[in-house]
């Protein structure tokens, strides 16, 4: 096992420690009113995000574009949820740029540093341009029980899916030529277009689970976090004990 790999479970296991401990202190941190709300988003798309970019493009890429999808969208989610306008476009080109960059850093170990930067570049260009057009993820917002996807959504995952494609194909033909280009940006499109496609579809459910927010489960769903921090804490200790040679 690589003590890369080895390193990111450790920091996860410390990050989700520093989560339950949060849930538990609900009360603490202001109760309903408190920051939990947009704690509760951030985390939630974080692991959606995280989980589908995970098993398509590695663990790293979906650690990376996981917090940085969670972070931005549960800050537009947030105002959209308090039934205000949206952010202005600098601040929607800010978020545009962390996701982008977050993107490029996580293809990184598998393309360079040159097909990074102008992957992250150009997509961060792409979605400013889609803001300024009106397609921003809480458009359409809805919180409710049900999984939803309009056809609006539906040609805005196909659209994503085709330019995050064709990046990866320019980068490759211009910046660093990659193994296998074709099969590569297909990838780096079809996982970024799933992943789109049901986070979208499972948004308005997350948005109504942010919105009642229940004490008991908030406790639970903080020991659970703790629990699971615990254990990704103790791979390290356990490879030490069974004599696992790292690489």
């Amino acid at each position: 096992m690589d003590h890369h790999t080895v390193a990111v479970v450790s920091i996860t296991g410390t990050c989700l420690d520093v989560l339950g401990s949060l849930y538990l202190a609900y009360d603490l941190l202001g109760g309903q009113h408190g920051p939990l709300r947009l704690l509760t988003r951030a985390v939630t798309y974080a692991v959606v995000f995280g989980i589908g970019y995970g098993l398509g493009l590695g663990l790293f890429f979906g650690l990376a574009s996981g917090l940085a999808s969670g972070i931005t969208l549960s800050i537009e989610f947030s105002r959209a949820s308090r039934g205000l306008d949206h952010y202005s476009l600098p601040w929607e080109g800010l978020f545009a740029a962390v996701r982008g960059f977050a993107f490029g850093a996580g293809l990184y170990p598998m393309v360079g540093f040159g097909f990074a930067i102008a992957f992250a570049i150009l997509v961060t260009a792409g979605q400013i341009l889609a803001y300024s057009l009106g397609m921003r993820p809480a458009a359409e917002y809805e919180a409710s029980r049900r999984p939803r996807l309009t056809r609006r959504q539906f040609w805005g995952t196909v659209l994503r899916t085709v330019g995050y494609t064709a990046t990866a194909l320019i980068c490759s033909a211009l910046i660093h030529h990659v193994d296998h280009a074709w099969l590569f940006a297909i990838r780096v499109g079809l996982v970024t277009g799933i992943v789109t496609g049901v986070g979208i579809s499972v948004n308005p459910y997350i948005e109504y689970y942010a919105d009642n927010l229940q004490e008991r489960r908030l406790g639970a769903f903080g020991i659970a976090l703790i629990l699971c921090g615990f254990t990704l804490q103790s791979l390290q200790y356990w490879l030490a004990l069974f004599d696992v040679r790292l690489t």
